[in-house]
């Protein structure tokens, strides 16, 4: 019974970020904070869903649990990559923003995978 009731809660949870994250997606000023935005709260979001339907479904909770390290490899590995080919393509930045240090090692001559130390 309190596990059911601790997996309602966390569907519940994870569904108000879920609903935020789309809120970023529709607030946010470019395509860099939107992306930031949906992924750290899609992610928390999801897997808070999915490991609360495992603890509601205790036969399923191996599988959720799966699906979870998965989306936690993936989704940010992904995001970085999207972000990276949109910064590639020459996608600006919202006219707010300050700090491009991408641009500057760029611009200093840095290689990619290059370590300035």
């Amino acid at each position: 019974m309190v596990y059911r009731l601790i997996g309602e809660i966390l569907i519940v949870v994870g569904s108000l970020f879920l609903f935020l994250a789309g809120v970023g997606l529709l607030r946010m000023p470019d395509v860099y904070n939107r992306m930031q935005a949906g992924t750290k709260a899609t992610t928390l979001g999801a897997l808070s869903v999915i490991m609360g339907v495992g603890i509601y479904h205790p036969q399923w909770f191996f599988k959720t649990v799966l699906i979870s390290l998965f989306i936690l490899l993936t989704n940010p590995v992904s995001s970085h990559a999207l972000a990276r080919a949109s910064h590639n393509t020459g996608i600006p930045l919202a006219p707010g923003s300050v700090l491009d240090r991408y641009q500057e090692d760029k611009e200093k001559g840095f290689k990619e995978g290059e370590n300035d130390s």
